[in-house]
């Protein structure tokens, strides 16, 4: 499995109150969210289907995290 890399990322706390919001809707982490919504961005942006890696390993959903 690919390492992920770590990094600090400064918000606002509106942005990050619709971040959690929207990431509780889908029973995603926040950090799995962000980076759900950093890849869709990508995707829109190239036109294209982009990942680094399949998507099953690309999400962290809550309920996989409580069991």
């Amino acid at each position: 499995m690919a390492s992920k890399k770590s990094f600090l990322l400064r918000i606002s706390p509106d942005l990050w109150d619709e971040i959690q919001r929207m990431a509780s809707e889908e029973l995603r982490s926040v950090n799995a969210q962000v980076e759900y919504l950093l890849r869709d961005a990508i995707s829109r942006r190239r036109g294209k289907q982009w990942s680094a890696m399949p998507e099953s390993s690309q999400e962290t959903r809550v309920d996989d995290i409580e069991k």
